[in-house]
């Protein structure tokens, strides 16, 4: 019975840290809709092509973190950038801002053209 409830702690464990990355191409437009979608790429990466209403807060600025602190910490946040290094970063700050449900659109906007194509 222990045993069990070992294994059943950590498939919760595992199942409730799964949603934190989730790969761009799996993303539901749907599921956008009551979110914030942000992108974390510079200006110049953002002008030349972003998902639909995103909002681009470049993680290199200065004002980054009170930028996405003035964001609405009861939405969702999905957020990306072109490989997925940034946005993994950039995730990890919305959280330490207080942000509970903030998913991390893994491989970037590179991996959305190529599916894309």
């Amino acid at each position: 019975m222990k045993k069990l409830h070992y294994i059943m702690s950590f498939l919760l464990v595992i199942a409730c840290g799964s949603k934190e990355n989730i790969p761009i191409t799996d993303v539901q437009e749907d599921a956008l809709e009551n979110a914030l979608l942000i992108d974390v790429r510079t200006p110049e990466e953002y002008s030349l092509g972003h998902l639909n209403e995103a909002i681009n807060i470049n993680w290199y600025d200065i004002d980054f973190k009170d930028r996405i602190g003035a964001l609405d910490r009861s939405k969702t946040v999905y957020v990306y950038c072109k490989a997925g290094g940034r946005s993994a970063k950039a995730a990890a700050v919305f959280r330490e801002l207080g942000f509970k449900d903030v998913v991390n659109l893994e491989g970037g906007y590179d991996v959305y053209l190529e599916a894309k194509e």
